[in-house]
């Protein structure tokens, strides 16, 4: 019997095979640990930037000692952080970033001058923020809200 015509078709077969084991096992590596890693420090970095964009503009927010004072001021920060909502809170003198996932997300304290009393309120990132100062003779609260809030 002769079988010298299967070589060149069973060793094609067999290159086809380490080429095909070969992308599986790199594709299963970097989905299962490369990429997602990569996706929460890019996500770390999002939620660094915008809790200090937030925390410098909720600053920016407070005026000149005045009399009176009931403003409001827009603010435009990423609907999500790595394809999740994400909330703002104020907490002790702190802006507080939330996230679903468990490695993102932070506080940074703001500097105020203390003719600010207190900041208060909380905002979900699927709306748009609103830093609303009110106040009475320099004495001013600091309330987040969301548009839908107000």
């Amino acid at each position: 019997m002769d079988n010298r015509g299967l070589t060149p078709i069973i060793s094609k077969a067999l290159s086809i095979s380490i080429v095909v084991l070969y992308i599986g096992i790199l594709t299963a590596v970097l989905y299962g640990s490369v990429i997602p890693e990569y996706r929460t420090a890019t996500a770390n970095e999002v939620s660094d930037r915008t809790l200090a964009t937030a925390a410098e503009r909720v600053q920016q927010a407070v005026p000149p000692p005045t009399r009176h004072i009931d403003a409001r001021f827009g603010l435009e920060l990423p609907a999500t952080i790595r394809d999740q909502a994400y909330s703002l809170q104020a907490a002790n003198r702190s802006l507080v970033l939330n996230h679903p996932h468990p490695n993102i997300g932070g506080r940074v304290p703001l500097v105020l001058p203390r003719t600010v009393i207190g900041i208060e309120g909380k905002w979900q990132s699927h709306e748009t923020l609103i830093v609303r100062v009110v106040g009475k003779d320099s004495r001013y609260i600091i309330n987040l809200n969301s548009e839908n809030n107000e």
